[in-house]
């Protein structure tokens, strides 16, 4: 199953990058993350870290865990998430973050978060599916209740009026 979902925001593109490549703060916000474990920090290129991590989650009755590669790029603004282990026969994930301009003068961030899984059993498949686009923006939306806790609302409009 494949998503897309683009939100517009009034934050800095390097605000957000920054937001969602600390990962090890997920738990405090994502309420279905119950728990992570990030490890093998390293600088693969100038402006390029990747990381590994593992997320425990919890929905209702159901219990996972699961392992990524994290691939954070500050000089391209781009997270990319790829399956290490876990219940998953496939998963990846990216978040671009794009300047938004009017008239020649930024005015926040495109947010783009792709989505790409399936899960090795049909049956779990099926029932995390039927929502699926539901929970993405809900996921998404997590985020964007972390930005305005951390960087206050709508920060470029602010400074914009001035």
């Amino acid at each position: 199953m494949r998503h897309t979902l683009v939100r517009r925001l009034d934050y800095t593109p390097e605000q957000l990058f920054a937001m969602v490549g600390d990962v090890e703060r997920y738990p405090e916000f994502v309420p279905w993350i119950t728990g992570l474990r990030a490890w093998n920090r390293r600088d693969a290129a100038e402006g390029v870290t990747t990381l590994d991590a593992e997320a425990k989650v919890r929905f209702h009755i159901l219990r996972e865990r699961f392992a990524t590669r994290v691939r954070l790029d500050a000089n391209a603004l781009a997270i990319d998430v790829s399956l290490l282990s876990g219940p998953f026969r496939r998963l990846k994930n990216r978040w671009r973050f794009r300047p938004r301009l009017e008239g020649g003068k930024a005015v926040g961030c495109e947010l783009v978060f792709e989505i790409d899984f399936e899960f090795g059993s049909r049956l779990l498949h099926g029932l995390l599916t039927a929502n699926f686009d539901r929970a993405v923006a809900r996921l998404v939306g997590c985020f964007e209740r972390r930005a305005e806790a951390l960087y206050g609302p709508a920060p470029l409009a602010e400074a914009i009026a001035q």
